[in-house]
């Protein structure tokens, strides 16, 4: 145990270490505008990189390849600490500040960006300070891939290859086919594809009509499909179609996998997208519920024209169904079934390997496949018909992961549904919520819908959430393994 014990403890310091880095960005705006903010900065930024220097150290000496189940070890403690040290500037500034917020609020806030969530627990986002909203949107920005995916790059300079962090963080079913000979290079491969679409989003956010600060920060929420604003009414505030446009445009970038981008961008071809069996699924399920939602919208609301149909039922079902969460007008207001199905869509539209939630598009194209060879069977009882997926047989055993991830799923939903409505929240709420939390959409409906937040929680419905947001992220079975007695056995 203890050598194990020493492993996760080293690695997650390297993790830590990287991530006391990030600080210093908000540290540099809150220099150059005078926010304010800096002392809160300063001490978070020394508390987080004397941890990780400290976890460095104490398990340096503790070396080698993780095995399987020590990779679910460190992704669910480095999950689990690093909202932690994100939520220590947030806390301090609102204590400075004179209006406090409670630790489970601080850490709501932290979760939901890095997991992408998206959900806010604070409010007046208007007056808070530059560095403040910078530190909200980067944890989003930082969370779309992973940091654990940033952290695996440098992991062969350990002398560890890192292959079974990979396979325990990155999101969706399929994790064995490698882009590149090491996974340290993919992870860099990866990252240099995010790092360069989110500069052209950021410029074009720019060209748009957005100040450079607000057109780097709703790039960083807009790349990582977070959906964090700098302002309480969100893209309301900027009423500009062309900020919308671009918002749309990279919305659905990043919805695709990142392995498809990078094989498209390596190939100079368009062909990875036509062979990607999520990438046209994707886009047809998405682009064909925009147009309903827009016809429908036009249907119920003839006075305010087609143009306005059009915008709000484009840009509100492509970002809850990309599961960003951003939003031009609050939908809350529409016929419920509006946005009920455009939350359904966020559940399962995203492919894997992007920076999006849910059960992802792969999942479902897989389940129909065995629903389809299902009853072909009853037709052709000796029959073999194996699933397949851009031409290969898709194993038995991925099937049946495939099963029980669903019934993991909807179990949690009951579950954290339970526990919130036992709180005392009205059913709407509650069940729109969760929804929203496991699938890391952001704003449900009720008290949570897009036009309000999360701010008026209590500690224990916070702490619901946050576990909520945070399995969903990891795709339920990174966590709940440790919650298995074998796992614990030598």
């Amino acid at each position: 145990m203890s050598r194990r014990f020493f492993a996760v403890l080293h690695l997650l310091g390297v993790t830590v270490t990287l991530f006391a880095c990030a600080m210093l960005l908000p540290v540099a705006v809150s220099v150059a505008s005078g926010d304010g903010a800096l002392p809160v900065f300063e001490d978070s930024f020394l508390i987080t990189f004397g941890l990780g220097a400290l976890f460095w150290l104490l398990g340096r000496w503790r070396r080698g390849e993780l095995r399987p189940r020590d990779g679910f070890m460190l992704v669910s403690v480095v999950w689990v600490s690093l909202p932690a040290l994100a939520a220590v500037p947030l806390y301090l500034y609102f204590l400075r500040a004179g209006t406090p917020i409670t630790v489970a609020h601080a850490y709501f806030e932290a979760m939901s960006g890095l997991t992408t969530t998206g959900a806010t627990a604070l409010t007046g986002l208007d007056d808070l300070p530059m560095s403040i909203n910078l530190w909200r949107t980067t944890l989003v920005w930082l969370g779309g891939m992973g940091i654990l995916v940033l952290a695996v790059a440098v992991l062969p300079l350990l002398g560890v290859g890192g292959h079974q962090v990979f396979r325990a963080e990155v999101p969706g079913p399929i994790k064995d086919e490698k882009l590149t000979p090491r996974i340290a290079e993919t992870a860099k491969a990866l990252y240099a594809i995010y790092v360069s679409i989110s500069l052209v989003c950021f410029v074009c956010y720019h060209l748009a009509g957005l100040s450079w600060f607000d057109a780097w920060t709703h790039m960083a929420s807009t790349m990582g499909l977070g959906g964090f604003s700098t302002y309480d009414d969100g893209f309301m505030h900027f009423d500009s179609a062309a900020v919308e446009a671009v918002a749309m445009v990279f919305m659905l970038i990043a919805g695709i996998n990142f392995a498809t981008h990078f094989q498209a961008f390596r190939l100079r071809s368009f062909r990875p997208y036509r062979r990607c069996p999520e990438a046209i699924p994707y886009l047809a399920t998405l682009l064909s519920l925009c147009v309903l939602v827009s016809c429908y919208l036009f249907w119920h609301y003839p006075d305010a024209g087609i143009l306005d149909a059009l915008r709000k039922g484009f840009f509100n079902t492509i970002s809850v169904g990309t599961t960003t969460g951003f939003s031009n007008t609050d939908y809350a207001l529409w016929p419920i079934l509006l946005p009920l199905t455009m939350m359904l869509a966020g559940a399962f539209c995203t492919s894997a390997g992007s920076t999006g939630g849910g059960i992802k598009m792969i999942r479902v194209v897989l389940l129909f496949k065995q629903a389809r060879q299902e009853m072909r069977s009853l037709l052709h009882p000796h029959a073999v018909m194996p699933v397949r997926v851009a031409g290969r047989i898709v194993p038995q055993r991925l099937m049946i992961s495939i099963m029980a991830f669903m019934l993991l799923y909807a179990v949690s939903i009951g579950v954290f549904s339970a526990l919130m409505l036992m709180s005392g929240l009205d059913t709407l709420t509650a069940l729109t919520a969760v929804f929203a939390m496991i699938n890391n959409i952001g704003p449900g409906l009720g008290a949570v819908g897009p036009m309000g937040n999360y701010a008026g929680m209590t500690d224990f419905q916070a702490w619901v959430c946050t576990f909520a947001m945070m399995i969903g992220r990891l795709e339920l079975f990174t966590v709940l393994v440790l919650f298995l007695p074998d796992f614990w056995r030598r």
